[in-house]
């Protein structure tokens, strides 16, 4: 006796479109031939997951199918135990898949670890008549520092095929870049912005910061000193003198799309120095005494 094709998709039959639709993409991924090369059991049971989707998917067949069970199933494409015009040929089914899902394998379409698993996340599929159309697919990309900040393109493989994605100057960390599915042949793709850590730049929105160390006499005494810029390129820049740590010094336009670099002064002290030293700096002191938490709100 022929199964129901709600208990062969496990749904109730009450289950919406998209609870069929779920269910289907969970089995039928886990059956599909692909997946279990020569096993003609989960073969059959692919066969039959997929007859009973392309029945339940359909309204109007939807709605015959509960009023008259499985003596209207003869009426439905497939006979009612193949595929929509392939009468359980393997073949058929096969394409079925791959029409389902906008694919299957190849450099025209996702492979089927892209669509099935591999960490991606699926959103909703758009096609008429409930049946669906490859999902899009959401995935995390790492995006070189400057490339981020500049502007260019990084390259992704889907399916075989190599794809070049325009990376806007200035994309910030979590937002997303959507290949359409034109480019991938099979579904949209998003792929959310992870901005990769530069060794020594770090951004403020569209600025730039580096940390610039300065000696004790340099702060104190002014200085001049090359720094690297975003664009590659190198400045010599003037420490004022008197210097504090932590102040800025702002280097216009050299930051992302129009904004700054700024440079944050790091004054490095000395671990050790000698008895000269420490004589000198004591006089130093005495001839400049400064109260330096003078007007901290802790105080």
């Amino acid at each position: 006796m022929p199964k129901d094709f709600y208990e062969i998709l496990g749904v109730p039959r009450s289950a919406s479109q998209e609870e069929i639709k779920k269910a289907y993409r969970k089995l039928a991924g886990k059956y599909h031939p692909d997946r279990n090369p020569g096993n003609k059991e989960a073969e059959a049971k692919f066969k039959e997951l997929s007859a009973a989707y392309d029945v339940l998917s359909d309204e109007a067949q939807k709605d015959k199918y509960d009023r008259y069970g499985d003596a209207g199933a003869q009426g439905f494409p497939g006979g009612g135990g193949g595929f929509p015009g392939g009468h359980g040929d393997p073949q058929a089914a096969e394409e079925f898949f791959r029409r389902t899902f906008g694919g299957g394998g190849g450099a025209e379409g996702f492979d089927l670890g892209d669509l099935l698993g591999g960490g991606a996340k699926r959103g909703k599929g758009r096609a008429p008549r409930g049946r669906p159309q490859a999902a899009d697919v959401e995935t995390d990309i790492d995006v070189p520092f400057n490339t981020a900040a500049l502007g260019g393109t990084i390259s992704i493989s889907i399916g075989g095929r190599t794809i070049e994605v325009k990376v806007p100057a200035g994309i910030d960390d979590g937002k997303k870049l959507r290949v359409p599915a034109s480019a991938t042949g099979s579904a949209d793709v998003y792929l959310k912005v992870k901005i990769a850590p530069h060794p020594y730049f770090r951004r403020e929105g569209r600025d730039i910061l580096l940390d610039l160390p300065i000696s004790v006499p340099e702060a104190m005494l002014g200085a001049k000193v090359d720094v690297p810029t975003l664009d590659g390129s190198t400045l010599t820049v003037k420490v004022p003198g008197g210097t504090s740590s932590g102040s800025r010094l702002r280097l216009r336009g050299k930051g992302i799309d129009g904004g700054d670099q700024y440079l944050v002064f790091k004054i490095a002290v000395p671990a050790t120095f000698d008895e000269r030293t420490k004589e000198l700096l004591e006089e130093f002191a005495q001839l400049n005494p400064q109260d330096v938490r003078a007007g901290v709100a802790w105080k």
